[in-house]
């Protein structure tokens, strides 16, 4: 959807960063949001790769992405960071630091540490904005499989037509904080349910 029309808000609302005014919000069958009931977010099972990559600074790469682990043994911790490294293709920068690194090997970092803890759901805001048109293309195509292969559901915000094409299974697309139309790329492209939907997929 356009900018403005509610998508960061909603990613807010499913990982319990805001709260519900109306409606509720369920994972995987289990409610954790409504205006009577708040389940806290570390409880819900999100994992949230933001914009600007929200990496900690002072922490290496391993300890970045071995954070949501802490409290688990220390065995299992090294051997879930060593997979998810590999996954992304950084198994060899786990003592770099975040400031050591490129747009999208950062954004990599941030993929790894949101699926750690092996979320039901990841959200994604944006995250391919912050790079040029030749990199978000190519990483576009690597969190596609990546994801694929974690078995997470994906929850993805954005507001290019193109990505949201390529890496959905459905899209929803919002207008003024209202789902216009939800369906497969091809149903919005070629069946838009609105003369607000066909504009926008033009």
């Amino acid at each position: 959807g356009p900018s403005g029309c509610g998508k960061t808000t909603t990613l807010r609302l499913v990982a319990g960063l805001d709260c519900l005014s109306k409606g509720s919000i369920a994972i995987d069958g289990v409610l954790v949001s409504s205006p009577t009931y708040f389940m806290p977010p570390e409880k819900r099972g999100v994992g949230i790769v933001f914009q600007d990559y929200a990496l900690f600074p002072h922490m290496t790469v391993y300890e970045n992405v071995a954070f949501g682990l802490y409290g688990s043994p220390k065995a299992a911790i090294t051997k879930r960071v060593g997979e998810l490294l590999a996954l992304v293709g950084l198994a060899s920068a786990g003592q770099k630091y975040p400031h050591e690194m490129s747009g999208g090997q950062k954004q990599r970092v941030a993929l790894a540490r949101a699926l750690a803890p092996a979320p039901k759901v990841m959200l994604l805001d944006e995250p391919f904005s912050n790079l040029d048109a030749e990199l978000r293309a190519a990483l576009r195509s690597e969190t596609k499989e990546i994801l694929r292969e974690s078995g997470a559901t994906v929850i993805l915000v954005t507001h290019d037509q193109e990505e949201a094409f390529s890496l959905s299974d459905r899209v929803g697309l919002l207008s003024g904080g209202k789902l216009e139309q939800v369906g497969t790329p091809y149903e919005i492209y070629h069946h838009p349910a609105s003369r607000f939907v066909a504009d926008f997929v033009g």
